[in-house]
């Protein structure tokens, strides 16, 4: 999975099985989620037009889920809690009418799931959404246009997803974390440089930590002096590349992958090389890092 912003639009990209609740959803196979930040004067009165033009732009085609919203997806939030990714954008008013706005969420999974798992993420990410907005002592579970996608992509491991399995939990806590952060992004007006991003560490017991990159981050540099970090948390993770990292014993028991003396992405003209050209495959990455070495 990977995900990237452009043109007012935060693409998702990998091979998924997905469930959608917005416009053109349902169950199937796609390659593309997005959620798109509409403009202001837009057609009201044909969402599903606007979807079919940004898809149409991007070169994706029909094979994709897409969601809008009045939010700059500049000002989404985005949370990683091991193998679950949630994407949230969202705006609420306080004063009537109460119930306008649009909460969209995005949660991708990099383990696989069965249809009715994926069924349950999206029943857990809505019950945490109306939990996280109670939490906030505002006067609605929800707005009429929210919308959820689930996704997955990998080898099928989990059946279930609810809040207390392994799935279900990570998402919960990833949404009652987001929420109250992606309104508080949205309230405070402006249009940041990228979204927020939130990962959920176990360094000195479990908490969630707002990432930062560059001089802010305590670790820099972690590889070299004059490294780049936008891409500190790799998007190809875990790549199962050998030349770039190695399977490890996990102190929870099983393996993990171990990419910490991999510096591919912190090389400052590969990584903005990436950035110039979000949709170049791994591969492609290597073989640029390459030439520049050469």
């Amino acid at each position: 999975m990977r995900y990237y912003s452009d043109k007012n639009t935060l693409f998702i990209c990998g091979s998924f099985r997905a469930a959608s609740t917005g416009l053109f959803g349902g169950i199937r196979s796609v390659s593309t989620l997005f959620n798109h930040t509409v403009p202001q004067g837009w057609d009201h009165n044909n969402p599903e037009k606007e979807l079919e033009r940004v898809a149409a732009e991007a070169g994706i085609g029909p094979d994709t889920f897409g969601l809008l919203t009045a939010v700059p997806v500049e000002q989404a939030c985005v949370l990683q809690y091991d193998f679950i990714t949630v994407f949230i954008t969202a705006g609420i008013r306080r004063e009537p009418p109460a119930t306008a706005g649009t909460i969209n969420i995005m949660v991708t999974s990099s383990e696989g799931m069965e249809d009715a798992a994926l069924l349950e993420t999206i029943m857990v990410a809505t019950e945490a959404k109306a939990e996280a907005l109670l939490a906030l002592d505002l006067p609605a579970t929800g707005t009429p246009t929210d919308a959820v996608i689930a996704a997955c992509e990998g080898e099928l491991k989990h059946r279930y997803a609810g809040r207390i399995t392994e799935a279900g939990l990570r998402v919960r806590e990833a949404v009652l974390r987001g929420i109250p952060e992606a309104l508080r992004r949205h309230d405070a007006g402006g249009i940041p440089d990228h979204p927020a991003f939130f990962i959920y560490s176990r360094f000195k017991g479990g908490h969630w930590v707002h990432w930062t990159p560059g001089a802010e981050c305590p670790y820099y540099p972690c590889h070299f002096k004059g490294q780049a970090c936008d891409f500190c948390y790799c998007p190809f993770y875990p790549c199962k590349d050998e030349s770039l990292g190695q399977w490890i014993e996990s102190s929870g028991g099983g393996k993990v992958w171990n990419c910490a003396a991999c510096t591919l992405l912190h090389e400052p003209d590969v990584a903005a090389y990436y950035k110039k050209f979000p949709q170049a495959s791994r591969e492609e990455m290597v073989q640029f890092a390459r030439k520049i070495v050469k």
